[in-house]
């Protein structure tokens, strides 16, 4: 395998591509019926389209600033450098900037719209928490999501998401205008009903292809460091820490679900009802089965 496949996933790749394929038609529909039912709903178009740029360009940034975030050098945090050189000289990757999140939450995300762009986010708690060998087979997890370019795709898509949401909670409120006008109403009921139905496909695509994408960082990491228990150990202490950390923080953390490591659940949420994860069961189920590959028994 060349260094520049590490932690590639071919199936994930195809998974993308298909998930952005069905949004855009299905947004191309959501435009179509938008346009045909007046200059009102096709304003709201163009200033979501907007609002994607800022999403794209700014959204990285916007969400360090919201975490608390602060990049870190090399000789403020050598430990976490270290590990990230480490494992990017291997995989043949850029290093992308170091953050760190002053948090008991202890957890890790990687934010940017490209390789380059990339910064890789590691919380107090988390340091705190763990062994080396288990950090590092978290920030491998991490780099997985930049070597594959899923962060970028995951912000895309939840665009489409996002314009169908808007549609929805303004759709009685462009409806209003029509009022008295048949044909004005069946038009703005045309929108509300496709939004529905686009918001509904995007939100469960992207649910999908979340899951999918930490399965496959998970095998990336395990590549990368060729030490899947590590990533298993890691797992298993951060969701177990998890729910000792206060309810206020891990609702505050909500938000950045989709791109951490583990996601930041509230005690006496629904656990598996619209999971941007899978289960960490199933998670170090696999990681277990990858190790017995690894080590030449099955």
């Amino acid at each position: 395998m060349a260094r520049r496949d590490f932690g590639r996933d071919t199936g994930l790749q195809v998974r993308m591509v298909l998930t952005m394929f069905l949004l855009g038609l299905v947004y191309v529909v959501l435009i179509g019926v938008a346009i045909g039912a007046g200059g009102g709903i096709g304003i709201v178009v163009v200033i979501a389209a907007l609002f994607f740029g800022v999403q794209l360009f700014a959204s990285d940034k916007i969400a360090l600033s919201a975490m608390g975030a602060k990049e870190v050098t090399a000789a403020q945090a050598p430990e976490l450098h270290g590990i990230i050189e480490r494992l990017c000289v291997q995989a043949d990757l850029p290093k992308p900037r170091v953050a760190i999140i002053n948090a008991q939450m202890p957890n890790a995300c990687a934010l940017g719209r490209s390789q380059k762009t990339a910064t890789i986010c590691a919380t107090t708690g988390l340091m705190a928490l763990l062994e080396p060998a288990e950090l590092e087979g978290v920030l491998a997890h991490e780099l997985t999501h930049v070597i594959n370019r899923d962060v970028m795709v995951m912000t895309i898509a939840s665009f489409f998401a996002s314009i169908a949401a808007i549609l929805v909670r303004f759709g009685f409120f462009f409806g209003s205008f029509g009022r008295g006008n048949r044909n004005a109403q069946g038009a703005f009921a045309a929108v509300l009903v496709v939004s529905v139905a686009v918001y509904a496909i995007s939100f469960t695509l992207l649910r999908a292809l979340s899951r999918y994408r930490e399965y496959a960082a998970d095998r990336g990491a395990a590549v990368l460091t060729g030490r899947p228990s590590a990533l298993s150990s890691a797992l298993l202490k951060i969701s177990g820490t998890m729910e000792r950390v206060p309810s206020r923080d891990l609702r505050s953390a909500a938000a950045m679900n989709a791109f951490f490591i583990v996601p930041a659940r509230p005690k006496g949420s629904l656990r598996n009802l619209f999971a941007t994860h899978p289960p960490i069961e199933k998670r170090i189920a696999a990681l277990n089965r990858l190790e017995s590959q690894l080590q030449g028994t099955r």
